[in-house]
Order: structure tokens, then C-alpha cells, then sequence
């Protein structure tokens, strides 16, 4: 399942993504989108998970969680 994951922190990199929702099951991947300008990012990635109800479940858990202070 691909999930689509809004509202990061602009200092949130690929690695701290993946790492995020790999306690719910395996990550085949993880980016988060960059400025194709200025290389910044734009707060949002997206994330790739084998198993569809462990990411069914990452989302349910993280859906209203913080962090780097953002929701």
C-alpha cells in the first residue's frame, strides 16, 4: 500500500520517515518530496508498506500524532 502523508516538518528527512512507520510492519520505501527549485522540502512524502493492514494500522495510529511540531 502506498500511503500519502501530509504536513511533515520541513527538517524531516527520508530515513526519519521510514523510521516512523516501521514499528507497524515492513517499509519497501519512503521519500519525502523535495522543491525541484530550491532542493527544500515541500512537507510531504510518501511511504510504502508490504502489508496492507499493518499500513492500514500505521495510519490509523499516527493519523493524529506530532512530529518535529507539526501534526
Amino acid at each position: 500500500m502506498n500511503i500519502y502523508v501530509s504536513n511533515l516538518a520541513f527538517s524531516i528527512q527520508d530515513e526519519e520517515l521510514k523510521n516512523l512507520f516501521t514499528p507497524f510492519g515492513i517499509v519497501s520505501s519512503a521519500k519525502v518530496i523535495n522543491d525541484k527549485v530550491t532542493g527544500r522540502s515541500r512537507g510531504l512524502g510518501f511511504v510504502e508498506m508490504e502489508d496492507d493492514n499493518a499500513a492500514g494500522e500505521a495510519i490509523q495510529q499516527l493519523e493524529k500524532s506530532i512530529l518535529d511540531g507539526r501534526a
